[in-house]
């Protein structure tokens, strides 16, 4: 008799399924030669759909909340980013640069709610940071430099994401912002659709079907799903399967290669992260236990 899976560990699964799925954006994005605004805006229109479908299930209303507002406009700004710095860079850099999000999140909480600098976070911005610096020595073409510029703003609207998102006390407010979040880059992106080329053709139609369905629609509710049992650590180092696999599609599907420097350079933000995230994941750990055992402490009859 095969033993169940653990709520922990039934978390853990679906935060790899999302990952995986989330990784292969970049290949469906660049199958598609239409605007990247259209394409953002398209692929959410789908994508809410899903979200509307999966609250319909849950039985969840649609709350417009002050939070689930500011949620939803932070994610807009990610989606089209992302998909504008997949069009003007290598999907590699777009990805790898949009994964230093938790260096931003770490800027923000200092500059906003003066948290203070710690050695290891001084060491990870200032890896991070020599990382980023590599993908500039690699594309140099105007194109690519930009894409670099917005792959790395869509990391720092992402961290701003992370951080309005994580500190949401209720899971409504993340549902319904993710759903506002589509429609309002639906809204700004689709009407590009009148002063864009944007040749129709199976390929296109096909790809930004999947793209709403199974690279943003489905994977976005499996994330929800995942952090009610998935630790916060846990979720971010599976997280890192995206940036891991969404370079190995393009390059097998598209031919597309990052170079040599952007590769060394992803190899360094990857891992910085990563391991920046096991550590913070260890500190927190240990200040959990040191609260328990003097909760533990001050019961009464304790020391008897």
């Amino acid at each position: 008799m095969q033993k169940k899976l653990s709520p922990e560990h039934q978390g853990m699964v679906l935060m790899l399924i999302c990952a995986t799925l989330w990784s292969i954006g970049g290949i469906f994005i660049k199958l598609i030669p239409w605007n990247a605004f259209v394409i953002a805006g398209g692929r959410s229109l789908i994508a809410s759909l899903v979200v509307i479908a999966f609250m319909l299930y849950t039985g969840m209303k649609l709350k417009i909340t002050r939070r689930a507002l500011l949620n939803g406009v932070l994610m807009a700004s990610v989606f089209h980013l992302f998909v504008l710095a997949n069009k003007l860079t290598t999907a590699a850099n777009a990805i790898v640069l949009q994964f230093t999000a938790p260096i931003f999140l770490l800027v923000y909480s200092i500059l906003f709610f003066r948290q203070k600098f710690r050695t290891a976070d001084i060491l990870a911005v200032t890896f991070t940071m020599g990382g980023i610096i590599l993908f500039f020595f690699d594309q140099l073409a105007p194109g690519y430099l930009l894409g670099n510029f917005v792959a790395i703003g869509a990391g720092a609207m992402m961290g701003a994401m992370y951080l309005s998102i994580g500190s949401a006390a209720k899971e409504s407010d993340k549902v319904c912002g993710t759903l506002l979040g589509h429609w309002i880059t639906a809204l700004f992106g689709l009407p590009f659709v009148f002063i864009t080329d944007h040749p129709v053709h199976a390929v296109s139609i096909i790809s930004i079907l999947i793209l709403g369905i199974f690279q943003l629609g489905i994977p976005y509710m499996l994330f929800v799903l995942s952090t009610r049992t998935c630790p916060p650590l846990a979720c971010s180092l599976l997280g890192a399967v995206e940036p891991l696999l969404n370079p190995v599609w393009v390059f097998l599907f598209d031919g597309e290669r990052p170079g040599t420097y952007a590769l060394f350079g992803g190899g360094v933000v990857i891992l910085t992260v990563t391991l920046w995230c096991v550590w913070n994941g260890i500190q927190a750990n240990k200040v959990r236990a040191y609260h328990r055992q003097n909760e533990q402490a001050s019961l009464p009859g304790h020391d008897i």
